[in-house]
């Protein structure tokens, strides 16, 4: 009976020997080398390239801006004798909203009348002279002296009539200052003071106010990187369309148009401020009112393809493309402006290529793939 260590010496001499023997029959001449299966296609899902007009929505942050916000106050002191109007009502331009008491004002008006008429006689009847003296300057009844201090008597008077006239239009143009009407159209605001209070020229609050509030305007600011494509598309097309929508951009307030750019960006914080121009016939938009903005920017005749193709490396922006052996291969591609899920290929792409758009993960330049449609995922499902 063999003891149990030399059992397993047994064992284990028995293995070493079958392994040798079947090295030697891999290594030895003649024998069939083991042959490398071939890899495996990737199943992806592929998006061609298509040459379309695409349409870009910037989106940035606005303010309601009225085009017109006017502070009614007293030109002239006096009392508030009456206020026309109700809180919150639509007035016309031209609309009477206040009044002050005309009655000091008419006094001053009639006194600087009196005064005219007074000097218009006394101008009369130093004219009157003057004809006179020139007649007997010319009998010489009448010396040379008497008579330029005649004339000079008269354009003095002459003078007078002129200062005369503007203290008239002073006091009429005072007594207008009582009426104080709308020079806008608009909404009124609340009023700050109540009939019967004494109103001076200078006083900071205003009676009320007035917000032009249909058209009205909002107040947008686009990024440095994105001022190019609005300039080009504003120069191409002077009413891009603008959309106003509310905090959650779940309902939309109104379409407008770009109506201005300003003049320089900001350096503080890299944006050119936008005013966008609306009917706002519906008064869906309030002054001073945060809404959301999309400006429509065309790029026309771009190569378009699904965001999802496109992915980042260190080299840039990049794609897999298929070749026409069902093989991907890397390429490197600059974008142009996107909108949605959808975006332009500005450089790298040519319309009518496929370009993978899922089953990215572990692709790599020149590996075989399989492509699988829609009608292969129906079938599979079922």
């Amino acid at each position: 009976m063999s003891s149990p260590r030399l059992t397993k010496s047994l064992l284990i001499a028995a293995a070493v020997g079958l392994a040798a023997v079947a090295g030697w029959k891999l290594l030895a001449p003649g024998s069939a080398a083991p042959t490398e299966r071939p890899p495996q296609a990737t199943p992806v899902r592929v998006a061609t390239a298509s040459q379309e007009d695409l349409v870009v929505r910037l989106k940035a942050l606005g303010t309601v801006t009225p085009l017109n916000t006017v502070s009614l106050r007293s030109r002239v002191d006096g009392e508030l004798l009456r206020l026309t109007f109700t809180e919150g009502q639509h007035v016309k331009a031209g609309d009477l909203i206040a009044e002050i008491d005309p009655r000091p004002f008419q006094v001053q008006l009639t006194r600087a009348l009196g005064t005219q008429q007074q000097n218009l006689a006394e101008l009369d009847n130093a004219r009157s002279q003057l004809k006179r003296f020139e007649e007997l300057q010319r009998q010489s009844f009448v010396s040379a002296q008497d008579l330029n201090d005649q004339r000079s008597k008269v354009r003095q008077l002459e003078g007078r009539r002129q200062t005369d006239q503007a203290a008239v239009d002073e006091a009429r143009l005072q007594l207008q200052y009582t009426r104080i009407t709308a020079p806008v159209a608009g909404r009124m605001g609340l009023r700050n003071v109540d009939v019967g209070n004494l109103v001076r020229s200078g006083d900071t609050d205003a009676l009320a106010t007035i917000t032009q509030t249909t058209p009205i305007s909002v107040l947008f600011t686009v990024p440095e990187p994105d001022l190019p494509a609005v300039v080009s598309a504003a120069r191409a097309n002077p009413q891009l369309t603008v959309e106003a929508w509310d905090r959650e951009e779940r309902q939309a307030l109104g379409n407008g148009v770009l109506s201005s750019l300003d003049n320089r960006i900001d350096t503080a914080t890299g944006t050119l401020k936008l005013r966008a121009q609306f009917a706002n016939a519906d008064e869906a938009l309030f002054p001073n009112q945060f809404v959301n903005v999309r400006l429509q920017v065309s790029s026309a005749d771009s190569v378009v393809i699904p965001n999802a193709a496109v992915q980042f490396g260190s080299k840039g922006s990049y794609v897999y493309v298929i070749a026409p052996d069902n093989t991907s291969h890397l390429r490197n591609v600059v974008l142009g402006p996107a909108d949605g899920e959808r975006v332009a290929v500005r450089e790298g792409l040519k319309a009518g290529e496929n370009v993978v758009v899922e089953g990215i993960d572990g692709l790599r330049d020149g590996a075989p793939v399989l492509i699988v449609t829609e009608a292969d995922s129906a079938r599979k499902g079922a």
